[in-house]
Order: structure tokens, then sequence, then C-alpha cells
């Protein structure tokens, strides 16, 4: 039957087409979405700078966060993995026990902090650090003292000039010894950890091994020399972590979102191939059929089919390798260039996508083959004839449970979304339910078309004449294959509405957000990196300045058992200054007052504290994005818009567990009246830039926007999947009506009337999946809006809902007509006895 089955891809080239398309772009895009999930487990950035070093030591990002209030009988308590944002240092004082390690030559400490010379930016590093990545001076000497700099060659400085540099908000004067052909700055060791204001810690420990160590030996004997801290060694391209710590988070962050989106992706994978290759034989039923009357057996036209389906598959996964490397490759560049991962991380698509890809279009075709051949070959002949035309029966027991099954998930997902989640997390189960509610409708789909052509009925009757009277009956009696057309309409529509509301009611939410947060007139900024603390004060002791306070931004985790509030990410931060919060900012206390927060204090989130069991005046471990801890009283609780929740604490306290150490913003409140331009120009601070409320929050509207790209990135390859699929379907079901046209023409219909029956066909498959897509939507949008937004309507500009219908509807039209009108210039006689 293999031979049989091969033989017969020459004859039905259409509905193989069909089917190599769906499975070819299918597994395309569930490899690129593979290949961005394996890309963040191994978040593989290759060391630039300590490439030299075989081992290098550095702070540890990841620190387990307790799911369990008491250890469990064996002494250990459930606990989930934490990402902190800030880079974690080590103790300096490693450095000397390092270097008395076996193997070990030299221990050398990094440092990185930012220096900023007449608008320019450099990355500053100890000595050392040149000396690890081999860094030649090009004219000059090394830097031995206080006060002394190299710098790049192309800096416009000679050796002997004196260099005003700003470096954590302050601006010192340097003398350069030297030039270099690297891109940074480079301090004596001493000097670069003053300058990078954490003392007594270093970034990174770059371990120069012995010649012919082991670097796996070494490794491990770094480990031991190490123990009892957070520090951990590195080798490997995982050294590269040390340079660029955000590879941690933006690799946990690549993980979710290739996950989120791969499901997803999956998920409308499986549907679309099933549905395509189910209409694929669905359209054969007159030849097998007769393959039956003819005395073939059961299992061999089961074969048969599954041979056929199976040779397609093979090839359309074969041939998706490179384009699913070209569509992953151009994903994860997009994510780099918009800051989702760091732009050094390393691209990895191996063959575990490639076989998870191919593995699951082979099987969903295996399934929705042996399904489809199985229906086949259980019908007796004489019924299989009698239905070859136009199929009857399309509800069994499997397909009924399946349906309710679907309808009762996405049930359940609408109530969860709007009795449990909150804030933008709810997006997390919103999302899915489109697709269950798809899939239960499509699985329905002939009982609905029957309801739609009854309603539809009377207004294209009217106004389309006898076109339309037998484009109904042509419905009426076709009904199940016409349900294979509404479907992936249905499908695309409702996707599209539904993911592109979803993402312009979370930016709106959001926008809306920070606007309620902003009471200030002004906001001072700095492009040489942030401002000295001590400028605050001075900021608000200016004529006309009815408040002022900084503005830092981290997170952390307090590290209490809270019952599973708080995620992997933490509680999002804000350092704020207690004498001038009130006037800059909303900040609605529930309890506690914001003049509490001085010294070791924080404010909670409500939730937060009902979730730890806390209240006002009490103690919580508060663990600062750079890992250090540090024992706050509760000064206060805070309430706010659900999803959005942050904690306060003094700006004072929260600066110096910042990488910069600085204030990147201070918010000014002008009394009724001032103009503070003069003053805040005269306070002669370099770099400085004074941005009103109305540019800030555009400011901030846009930074939202470079996320929401993304997503629409993604949401438009899964879109234009299930385009590609509802074209696909189109095509394949107007082909196939050949000898129907021809018949239609023998008995007296022309071109035309055949060509505007087809197009009222077309119609009515339009606004019924339109229909259906918008109601699918609708399942995920208004729980999403209820809960983010407080009213069922969700946010977004009216053209992308007008956009989807009209495309919709376009591609409806142009995927039946065009096939249509190439099915009509055969001759009629010729036609109606075609194969």
């Amino acid at each position: 039957m293999f031979r049989v089955a091969t033989r017969m891809l020459r004859f039905r080239k259409g509905g193989f087409a069909a089917s190599f398309i769906a499975l070819f772009f299918g597994a395309a895009i569930v490899l690129a979405c593979g290949g961005l999930m394996e890309t963040g487990i191994r978040s593989a950035v290759p060391p630039e700078r300590l490439a030299a070093a075989p081992v290098v030591v550095t702070g540890d990002q990841l620190f387990d966060l307790p799911r369990a209030a008491v250890p469990d009988e064996d002494g250990d308590r459930d606990s989930d993995t934490g990402v902190l944002s800030e880079r974690v240092r080590v103790d300096a004082g490693l450095i000397a026990r390092i270097e008395q390690v076996q193997g070990v030559e030299r221990a050398l400490p990094d440092v990185t902090f930012g220096v900023h010379d007449s608008g320019r930016q450099f990355h500053g590093h100890g000595w050392s650090s040149a000396e690890i990545a081999g860094n030649a001076l090009v004219t000059g000497s090394a830097p031995t003292k206080a006060g002394q700099v190299v710098l790049p060659a192309d800096a416009g400085r000679q050796p002997g000039d004196v260099a005003e540099l700003a470096v954590r908000g302050k601006v010192e004067r340097f003398t350069v010894t030297g030039l270099t052909s690297a891109s940074s700055a480079f301090f004596a060791d001493a000097e670069a950890g003053r300058l990078l204001g954490k003392p007594g810690a270093v970034d990174a420990i770059a371990v120069l091994a012995a010649p012919g160590t082991d670097v796996e030996a070494l490794r491990e004997r770094v480990d031991k020399a190490i123990s009892g801290g957070s520090a951990v060694t590195l080798t490997g391209d995982e050294r590269g972590r040390a340079e660029f710590p955000d590879a941690e988070e933006g690799g946990t962050g690549l993980i979710t979102l290739a996950g989120v989106f791969g499901g997803m992706a999956t998920t409308v994978a499986i549907f679309v191939v099933a549905s395509t290759l189910g209409l694929s034989v669905q359209q054969r039923a007159r030849e097998l059929a007769l393959l039956r009357a003819i005395g073939t057996t059961p299992g061999q036209l089961r074969r048969m089919v599954l041979g056929e389906t199976m040779v397609v598959g093979v090839f359309a996964t074969a041939l998706a390798y490179f384009p699913g490397q070209l569509l992953g490759r151009f994903l994860f560049e997009q994510l780099a260039e918009r800051g989702v991962v760091v732009e050094q991380m390393v691209f990895h698509q191996g063959w575990i996508p490639m076989v998870s890809a191919a593995g699951a279009a082979l099987l969903t075709a295996f399934g929705a083959a042996f399904v489809a051949g199985g229906r086949a070959a259980r019908a007796r002949p004489t019924e299989a004839l009698a239905e070859s035309a136009v199929p009857r029966r399309w509800l069994s027991a499997t397909r009924l449970i399946i349906a309710l099954l679907c309808l009762g998930g996405g049930t359940a997902l609408v109530i969860i979304t709007f009795t449990v989640m909150t804030g933008p997390v709810a997006a997390s189960t919103a999302g899915p339910t489109v697709m269950l509610w798809a899939i239960a409708l499509a699985l329905l789909g002939p009982g609905i078309a029957r309801v739609a052509i009854a309603l539809l009925g009377w207004p294209l009757r009217a106004l389309t004449g006898l076109s339309g009277r037998l484009a109904l009956l042509n419905a009426k009696n076709r009904r199940i294959r016409m349900a294979a057309a509404i479907t992936p309409i249905m499908l695309a529509s409702g996707m599209a509405l539904s993911m592109i509301y979803l993402q312009t009611t979370q930016s709106a939410a959001g926008e809306r957000a920070f606007s309620e947060h902003l009471r200030a007139d002004s906001v001072l900024a700095s492009t040489t990196g942030g401002f000295d603390p001590a400028l605050v004060d001075e900021v608000a002791g200016l004529p006309g300045v009815a408040g002022a306070s900084a503005l830092v931004t981290s997170s952390g985790f307090v590290t209490d058992f809270d019952d599973g509030w708080q995620d992997e990410e933490g509680l999002p931060l804000q350092g704020i200054t207690a004498e001038g919060a009130a006037q800059t900012m909303a900040v609605p206390f529930t309890a506690g007052s914001v003049g509490e927060l001085r010294g070791n204090t924080v404010a909670l989130p409500s939730a937060l504290a009902e979730s730890l069991g806390k209240s006002v005046g009490e103690t919580v471990t508060l663990r600062f994005g750079d890992g250090a801890t540090t024992e706050v009283r509760i000064a206060g609780l805070l309430g706010g818009r659900p999803g959005y929740e942050v904690g306060l604490v003094p700006a004072a306290l929260l600066t110096p567990h910042t990488d910069a150490g600085t204030v990147p913003q201070i918010l000014v409140k002008a009394e009724p009246g001032a103009d503070l331009a003069p003053a805040l120009a005269g306070l002669g601070q370099p770099g400085l830039v004074v941005a009103d409320r109305a540019t800030v929050t555009a400011a901030n509207a846009e930074q939202q926007d470079v996320g929401a790209v993304i997503n629409y990135l993604l949401v438009a390859m899964i879109v234009g999947y299930t385009v590609i699929s509802l074209v696909n379907t189109l095509v394949l079901a107007t082909a196939e009506r050949r000898r129907e046209f021809a018949l239609q023409r023998l008995v007296g219909s022309t071109r035309g009337q055949v060509l505007r029956m087809t197009a009222v066909e077309a119609t009515l498959v339009a606004v019924a999946g339109i229909v259906l897509g918008g109601f699918v939507s609708l399942t995920s949008l208004v729980p999403f809006s209820l809960v983010i937004s407080d009213t069922p309507v969700p946010d977004g500009p009216i053209g992308v809902l007008l956009a989807v219908v009209g495309g919709a509807t376009a591609l409806a039209m142009l995927a039946t007509l065009v096939p249509a009108w190439f099915a009509l210039r055969a001759r009629p006689v010729e036609a109606a006895v075609a194969p």
C-alpha cells in the first residue's frame, strides 16, 4: 500500500499541496519557538573582556525564595528560584583565598562602572581588567595611583591632559597617563574600587590557570575555596554572564516568552494540520468509497492514507528546518534589538527543537490521518458511495466529548481570569481561552453553520436575488464542508482580535497607572548616568519648589514566607524622599504614612502584607536586587491598581543597592504660578535634562510600546500562519467543486452566475467566521478588561477591528473567487468527467 500511496500523490496534487503547506509552516514556527526556548535555557554569552580567564568567579544572580512556612520532616523547605535584578558582587577578600588554590597562577579583580566624558560614555575598569583582556597601550603609561586614567585612543585626549569625567553623578578631574586601543577607560585598581562605590567588593574575579591545569578540576577546587557565600564559578560560555549579568534575567524571560508563544503556536499548528488533513481526506470520499467497493480491506485503506500523509509530512518537516532556523534567528535578533535579551547572547537552535517540531508535526499528521482514514475504512462501501458527494454524518461521541471538554475548559478560564487573576498576569489565562473556545466551536461547526445559514438566509436572499438563493441551497446541502471553510476565518479573526486587543488594553492600563501615580510638574534626568543623592535636597530648597523627591527604581524580595504572592521577578521597588513624595506622586496609603519612610523602613502592598501576615510596625527581611538583605520596619501599607503594586523605601536605603548607585530621576512640584526653569538651569549639573509631565508620560508610553512590538511580532507570526491556513482551506474547498460548477454550466448557468453564487457563499462564510471569531475573542477580552481596567470594553483603536474584518473578508473573497475562476476556465464537458 505504500507504493500505491506514493503513486497517488501525483493525482491529488491539490490536496497534498495543502497538507504540505500546513505541515511545512507549522513545523517552521514551532521550530523557531523551540530555538528561542533553547537559547533561553542555555543563556550562552561568550566572554569578551574575561575570555583569557578559564574560570571566572562572580555573584550568583539566583536565590531560593521560600514557598513553605516551615521545613518538612527532612529539614527541606519548598522554594522557587528568584532572579536578582542588580549585579550581585563578590567579596574582594576571595582573591587571596583563590590564589592559594592549586593550579591558580593569578586571580585578578574586575569591576565595571559608567564613565562620562563630554557627552561620550565609556565603561570604567581597573587596570587589571586591561591585563586580563590583553588591551595594549597605544601611548603613555598605565595608571598607578588615584587621579590617573587611561582613555580610548579616539577620545580626543593626549597623555598629560586633564579630563573632567562624570562618575556616579559627580564630576572629578583625572590626569590622562596613556591611551589604549580598547573602548573603555582604565584606572588604578584601588581607584576603580573607590569609583565603584562598593567598598571591599568586586564584580568578578578572573582566575588565570597555570600551564597544563585541567579547567574542570580547577573549577571544582575553586568552588570548594569559595563555598559558603553567594559566589559561583563560571566556565565556557557561562563566563559572559559575569560581564553581562542581565543575561540571567533575559534568559529567564526568553524561556517564558518562548513557552507561551511556542505553546500557542503548537496548538494552532495541531489545529490547522488536523483540520486541513481531515478536509483533504474528506474530499476523497468518493475515491476511497470506490476502493472499498472493489475489495480493498479497511486495513489497506487506512495504511494507504497513513502512508500518503507520512510521505508528505516527512518532506514538509525536513524542508522546514532551514526557514525555521531563519525565522528563529530573526525573532531572536528582534528581541535583542529591543533589549529583551542582551545583544551578546548567542542564538542556539540544535537538534532538540528540530526533533520536537518534527515530532509534533508528524504526530499530529499521523493522528489526523489515522482518524480520517479510520472513518473512511469503517464505512460500508454502499454508504460511503452515497455520502461521497455530500457528507451527512458529522457528530460522533468522541467529537462531542472533546467539544464539551473545551467549552468547559474555556468557561473555567473565563471564571479564573475574572475572579482570581489580577493585573497584566491575567493575560496568562485570558490568552488560552480563545483557543479552547475556537476548538470547541470548530468541532461543533456543522451545527453552528446551520444556525448561521438560517440567520443570514433572509437578508442574503433579499440582497442578492437568484445568486443568493442558489448559494443558500448549496450552503444548506454542504454545511459540513461550509463549516470547514468558516473555521479558519473564525480562528484567524478571533486570534488577531484577541491577541492585539489584549496588548493594547494592557498598554493602556499601564499608561493610566503611570499617569495616575505622577503628580510632579517636572522630572529631572541626566545624560551622565544619574545624580548625586545630595542634589535632591538642593533642588527642594530652590525658590518656588513645593516639593522634590528622588525616584530610584529596582526590585527586591521579602524573604519571609508569603504564600506565593511574589513571583520570580520579585516586588518592584521605588526609592523616594519622604519630605517631597506626597507632593510629587500619588501615594495610596491605606495604613501608615509616607512621612514615616525614613531609615530602614518599607511600605508594602496591602495584599503582600496580608499574605505575609504582617501589619504596620512589624519587621520583615528585604532582599535587594544586589542580594543584600536588611531587616526593615513596615511603615505603611499601600493600595493602588491591582497588578501594578510597588513597594516604597527611602531613596537613601535603595540607592546603594543599585548598579549605578545614583539617583536616575528627581521629581519636582512647583508652587502655584512659579517658573522653575531659571532655577533648575542654574544648578550647574552636567547633562541635566528637564522634562515636563507630558514628555515623561509620552516617554513611558513609548517604552511600553517597545515591549508591545515584540508581542505584535509574535502575534503576527501565529496569525499569519492561521491566515495561510485560511487561504489554504478555501482554495482547496473551492477547487474541489470543478465538477459541480461544470454541471451547473451544462444545465444553463453562465460563468458570471456561477461566480456571483460563489461570491455570495464567500460572503456567508466570511460573515459567519468573523462573527464567531469576534465571539471567541470576547471570551478573553471581556474578563481581561474587567480585571485590568474595570470595564468590559477593551482599549485600543477601532481601526484594528476594521482591519481584521476587512482583511478576513477580502481573503475569503479572493481565496474563493480566484480558484473558482480558474475552475471555470475549463470546458464544462471536460470538467464534468475530470478526476
